[in-house]
């Protein structure tokens, strides 16, 4: 591909960012002010419904290249996105503010974050992701939601330790607000669901035109891209002092992406790999199992652990993109 097009290829790319950025926060905005009305926890919103809002691209992107049999694209994206979810976005808000840490989302969501990540592990050792796989990390996800939400509604042993922990005040009921949020909801779907799919178009023409592979492509650039707003959210989460959606946002994100969105996508169309897949899942696995006990040692994330975790990311992404242009 002439240099002219490459540009093109990553200018398409660069714009279906900001489509995705901006769609998936008209998502969440909404759903976010939905759930405020009933009382629910910044913690479960943040790991239910803020996490599913802001992987949204991810769900559109990883959907849109198994259907077009570009799964390497799709499952390095999720992939991807979770070592940058955890390394890059929580590293960076740590270096913000120190992150303390609730004992149920080290105890029962942290141990949730390192199942999911091994069952992503344990159904693509083989490089693919059958339909009847991609059933069984649908139904894992759902039992993990529902438990969630059984345990926010009847056990309430999700009490928070800070003072916005539980999202309250002035919420408007009307129906204008309803309407409104309605749209922003429907709006912000579709532009997810125009971008993503423009996103994948470029990344894959991008990556056959330099002679790459689509899973560097995909565990990288599309990555990072379909994962702006899990960044966006907890910058701002944090800034605002709700450090319950900003870590539960994170951690949801990226149980949602190996259970949900894989396991749709291979519903749809079973997924196929590479060999260097194998390799970026092992080290996702060990930077998972290293975040979680972080978490567990003081139940918080310091400055220095997460300049580490960054670090890493960093590496992750040179080594990366030397493959791409090198």
């Amino acid at each position: 591909m002439a240099l002219g097009g490459s540009t093109v290829q990553f200018a398409i790319i660069a714009l279906t960012v900001v489509g995705l950025w901006i769609g998936a926060r008209a998502l969440v905005d909404s759903t976010v002010r939905i759930a405020r009305r009933f009382g629910v926890s910044e913690l479960t919103i943040g790991l239910t419904i803020v996490a599913m809002g802001t992987s949204t691209p991810e769900l559109v992107v990883t959907v849109d290249a198994a259907l077009a049999g570009l799964g390497e694209i799709g499952v390095g994206n999720v992939v991807g996105s979770n070592a940058y979810n955890l390394a890059f976005i929580l590293g960076a808000v740590s270096l913000l503010r120190v992150i303390p840490v609730e004992r149920s989302l080290v105890h029962r969501d942290g141990v949730a974050l390192v199942l999911s990540t091994l069952a992503g592990f344990a159904v693509l050792f083989d490089r693919t992701v059958t339909g009847v796989e991609g059933a069984l990390l649908v139904g894992l996800f759902v039992a993990y939601t529902t438990y969630l939400v059984r345990d926010e509604r009847t056990a309430h042993s999700i009490e928070t330790e800070y003072a916005e922990s539980r999202v309250t005040g002035a919420i408007p009921t009307g129906f204008s607000h309803r309407a409104r949020d309605a749209l922003l909801l429907g709006g912000g779907l579709a532009v997810v669901l125009v971008s993503g799919h423009f996103m994948v178009e470029a990344a894959s023409t991008l990556a056959r035109g330099v002679g790459i592979s689509d899973w560097v492509i995909g565990g990288t650039i599309v990555a990072m891209g379909t994962s702006t707003p899990e960044l966006a959210v907890s910058l701002v989460a944090m800034r605002q002092g709700h450090v319950g959606m900003s870590v539960g946002n994170v951690v949801g994100s990226n149980v949602f992406n190996v259970l949900g969105i894989l396991g749709i996508a291979a519903l749809l169309r079973p997924l196929a790999v590479g060999g260097a897949a194998i390799e970026t899942l092992l080290w996702l696995t060990v930077l998972t199992v290293l975040m979680v006990a972080a978490l567990w040692s003081g139940r918080r994330l310091s400055r220095t652990e997460g300049a580490l975790f960054v670090c890493s990311e960093l590496a992750r992404w040179v080594l990366g993109l030397l493959r791409i242009f090198g």
